[in-house]
């Protein structure tokens, strides 16, 4: 009998250690591989496929295989004015969120015992309203006729929505935009990496006399440094696409906004105003090249991948 129960027990644990969680042994890991397999589907087939026939667009001449398109678009009168804009807008958009989006998570991780769910969500907010939504919005908020903010606008002497956004406003404006849109999202994430540093450590520097200021700057954004890295990647690959906000501003203003401001909106009018597909295709791989560049600076500099 006690060899029958020895056997017995020998069996339940060996079906028991089969079993994650209810499901038979095997099963996560084919989950795993199935929505892997989608995510690599979709990126060859939306990412990967798109940049190799615009590589090959942009190669492309009558001759064979070239650089002519290149020479051709940096030749051209708006190219290098159309990348300093987007330097302009990324430079002040990115300085700006990373400040703002850590300081704002610090602060609502140091007071989530006060700050209630509903007011961490109004952060988040914003988000929901990307793209044309966004910007037809941020239309009414910066006319000083109808503002909410006319107070301010007044104050600097704007009287109609074509002094807002005066070519030299422009960066500051989209910028404006861009982090309204974008940094509620990334507060949340940020929070939630706030929540995975361990109380014991905390309450340890609090107990060695740390002020919240410094267990912030020595503790708390150390331990986040790879989000913040995350985002400034992310984030740049995003601001260095504008298009839509530009787009719509160059319409509302009859042509204020140039319909070559951004890099993206070049290879736009390239494509469907001058019918230079190739051309176009050459404007996007430049910004595929700087894209990959800059991530793999920060990625390199920021230590994203090393294991600590």
């Amino acid at each position: 009998m006690a060899v029958s129960d020895e056997r017995i027990s020998a069996r339940r644990r060996r079906r028991a250690g089969g079993q994650r969680g209810g499901l038979p042994a095997g099963t996560s890991r084919t989950a795993g591989y199935f929505f892997v397999a989608i995510y690599v589907v979709l990126l060859l087939a939306l990412g990967v496929a798109p940049a190799v026939y615009a590589i090959a667009l942009a190669l492309s001449t009558s001759g064979g295989v070239g650089v002519s398109h290149f020479v051709d678009t940096f030749n051209f009168f708006e190219f290098l004015p159309a990348f300093e804009h987007i330097a302009e807008f990324e430079g002040i958009w990115l300085a700006s969120q990373t400040v703002f989006v850590v300081l704002l998570a610090l602060m609502v991780h140091t007071l989530k015992r006060r700050v209630s769910t509903a007011f961490r969500l109004i952060f988040y907010l914003p988000g929901a309203m990307a793209g044309s939504a966004s910007a037809i919005i941020w239309l009414f908020m910066f006319t000083p006729s109808g503002s909410p903010f006319a107070f301010i606008l007044h104050g600097l002497h704007y009287q109609v929505l074509s002094n807002t956004v005066q070519p030299s406003n422009l960066p500051i404006v989209f910028a404006i935009m861009a982090f309204f849109t974008g940094a509620g999202g990334w507060i949340v994430i940020m929070y939630g990496a706030l929540n995975n540093i361990p109380d014991e450590l905390i309450e340890a520097a609090e107990i060695d006399g740390s002020s919240a200021l410094q267990t912030a700057v020595r503790i708390k954004i150390p331990l986040i440094r790879k989000w913040i890295v995350y985002m400034l990647v992310l984030s740049f690959a995003a601001g260095s696409q504008l298009f839509v906000e530009p787009q719509i501003l160059g319409v509302a203003t009859n042509g204020q906004v140039p319909a070559q401001w951004s890099p993206n909106q070049l290879a736009y009018y390239l494509a469907f105003q001058q019918d230079s597909f190739n051309n176009a295709a050459a404007v996007s791989v430049d910004l595929l090249v700087i894209g990959l560049l800059v991530a793999v600076l920060l990625v390199w500099r920021g230590r994203l991948f090393e294991v600590e």
